[in-house]
């Protein structure tokens, strides 16, 4: 045990968010905390840290045990370059590192033994405390969120707050806390920062060193990080096993069998009821949720979409002419962020556009919208589009902030149509996880979470044919993103989305491009595809750097380590069989996983040691990278 909470009471006024909730945490752990947004998840963060007191219990940790926190918007930057402002957190090893300048200033030329033998130990505590990878940690850190080797010098105050709260989870990772916790860390990340970090994470708490707690909206982050569930709701923190898909499957089922109950009571079918209290064998027989059981779940849903008829809607309202970008380019100074881009982009089409910040993502859908011309190229915009754009801003709503919301649908005779149906605003509200008491709040009282909904059913009351979506999934929780989704789903016109959230990205587009050093790219495979696509990129640059300084020197037969040819064919031999080795390990990796969604979710023992096995894999492989990185190493010297 790292961590526990015992009987937990906290109440605001007459409400009670949380009562009598216990739960432990052990070592290797990946706790998610999720649920609707209001439902206490940061504030059960708060109480862990110290931030804020319970009513009742208390917070074990163990001892030695350290607690890093990072909070959704807090931020403490000193006004230095950000490489000294992420090294400034490590106050132990740099507090150790002026002791040991200390000592070694006063050694003179003449030290004692008693001197000598007083640096040394503050040198091997220095190195034991990992002093003198330090610097190569930090620079690893910042690297992976997303800066560069021109940023490190460059003052904290030149960032905006996204990317200072970048620097602000630097700080926190360089320092490698026991118990990590993480509220809404992948908000300001893009889809690269957020996959290494998924990596670091995993990577970090694979060793057996202490235990992650992670507030998240992000269903791939959960799926890809977490080993356990915390669902906090109506007072309760309610404990699933698995990622995030493994939740949901399990969620089903507790709902499924809720029903089940609740229709047998209603219906009172005794003999039903009479059969299963009778005998030990019958009362010891627990209801299992197998891979059959969620297909059959799924089997009874339709399809997400009917796309043939969204395209025939969409075709209706628009005409066959949309948007067509050709040949397009666009530079900021010498910065070309647009090169000899095409991008046809046809009625009913639903595409995603990934890029890093800054690769020109919001100039080339300025110039789809004609908000912008490019400078060499056309654009050609059908005469029957009708753009729509939901900004990652609220500032559309700005000039409601005083009206109720039931005054604001007052103004839209509208109807929309939902698989053929049709509803009225009052009702596509509703769907949004409003409620009558929300009708009669003024907007401006509003959370973040439900401006952002209220500002998506305006923008499909004012019956676009073309909307483009940036970051539609801001502020809202996993349950009000899928009822977004849902609506999504039934939308007849051409829809551009640009997210950092993989899931939402691949559930309401059926294709997936990248703007990468300036080019528009298809990537059929989505994010996974454009990952590789940039690490691609990435080596490809490297390789020229490396062409580049090897030009005018001599080719040498004996490596700089001073291996011989065919000591450096060993090693690369044994290079290749840790890669298979790897590539097999990883192979079973996966299988346990999906193996993971086959275990009886009530059946704890099995699902323990399923995630033992995982474990195990995960460590295995962890041991294997260490050891390519130990012959990489010896062949370069």
């Amino acid at each position: 045990m790292i961590l526990q909470l015992e009987h937990i009471t906290i109440s605001f006024g007459s409400r009670v968010l949380f009562s009598d909730v216990t739960f432990r945490l052990e070592e290797h752990d990946r706790l998610a905390l999720v649920g609707p947004n209001g439902a206490g998840k940061t504030t059960m963060l708060n109480i862990i840290t110290g931030k804020e007191d319970a009513d009742d219990g208390r917070i074990i940790l163990a001892k030695g045990a350290k607690l890093g926190y990072l909070e959704q918007e807090a931020i403490e930057m000193g006004e230095r370059p950000i490489f000294e402002e992420v090294l400034s957190a490590q106050h132990e090893i740099l507090n150790q590192e002026r002791h040991m300048r200390e000592l070694e200033t006063s050694l003179g030329e003449n030290p004692t033994e008693q001197q000598l033998a007083s640096y040394g130990r503050a040198r091997d505590q220095y190195e034991a405390m990992g002093g003198y990878q330090l610097e190569s940690r930090v620079r690893s850190v910042l690297f992976g969120l997303g800066f560069g080797e021109d940023d490190m010098e460059r003052m904290t105050s030149d960032f905006s707050g996204g990317w200072q709260m970048r620097i602000a989870l630097a700080k926190l990772l360089t320092r490698n806390p026991e118990v990590l916790l993480l509220d809404e860390p992948t908000n300001h990340l893009d889809v690269v920062a957020i996959n290494w970090l998924a990596k670091h994470l995993k990577k970090r708490f694979s060793r057996g060193a202490g235990a992650l707690v992670v507030v998240t909206h992000d269903r791939w982050f959960l799926d890809e990080v977490c080993l356990r569930m915390w669902e906090v709701h109506d007072g309760i923190a309610e404990p699933f096993e698995g990622g995030y898909s493994a939740y949901i499957l399990q969620r089903v089922e507790r709902q499924r069998q809720a029903e089940v109950a609740e229709q047998k009571r209603q219906n009172l079918i005794r003999r039903e009821l009479a059969f299963l209290s009778r005998g030990a064998r019958a009362r010891s027989s627990k209801p299992r949720f197998h891979v059959e059981t969620a297909r059959a779940l799924i089997a009874e849903e339709p399809p997400l979409r009917n796309t043939t008829e969204l395209k025939r809607a969409a075709i209706s309202r628009l005409g066959k002419k949309c948007v067509d970008v050709i040949d397009a380019s666009f530079s900021y100074g010498q910065n070309k962020v647009l090169d000899d881009v095409t991008w046809m982009i046809g009625p009913g089409d639903r595409y995603g556009l990934l890029g890093a910040n800054g690769a020109g993502k919001s100039t080339l859908l300025d110039i789809v919208q004609g908000k912008l011309r490019p400078q060499t190229g056309r654009v050609k915009i059908g005469k029957t589009v009708k753009f729509a754009f939901l900004s990652q801003k609220l500032e559309e709503l700005e000039k409601l902030k005083g009206d109720r919301v039931r005054e604001v649908l007052s103004r839209y005779n509208a109807r929309y149509m939902i698989d053929g149906k049709e509803v009225s605003p009052a009702q596509l509200l509703e769907q949004l996880g409003f409620t009558n008491a929300h009708l009669n709040m003024p907007v401006e009282t509003l959370s973040g979470g439900q401006k952002r909904r209220l500002q998506l059913m305006l923008i499909l009351l004012d019956s676009p044919n073309v909307l483009i979506l940036d970051e539609p999934s801001n502020d809202l929780d996993t349950d009000m993103t899928v009822a977004m989704e849902n609506l999504l789903d039934t939308w007849p016109g051409t829809l551009i989305v640009v997210s950092h959230d993989r899931y939402l990205m691949e559930r309401v587009t059926d294709d997936q491009f990248a703007l990468i050093d300036g080019k528009l790219m298809h990537c059929p495979r989505g994010v996974d595809e454009y990952l590789e696509l940039l690490e691609e990129d990435r080596r490809a640059q490297s390789n020229k750097t490396t062409s580049a300084s090897k030009q005018g020197s001599a080719v040498q037969p004996q490596a700089k380590s001073g291996l011989s040819v065919a000591e450096v064919r060993e090693l690369k031999k044994q290079a290749r069989s840790i890669e298979n080795k790897m590539k097999t390990q990883e192979k079973k990796l996966a299988q346990a996983k999906e193996d993971l969604l086959k275990v009886d979710p009530y059946d704890y023992q099995a699902l323990g040691e399923a995630q033992a096995g995982i474990h195990e894999l995960e460590q295995r492989i962890e041991a294997l990278e260490e050891e390519w990185l130990l012959v990489a190493e010896q062949m370069e010297g």
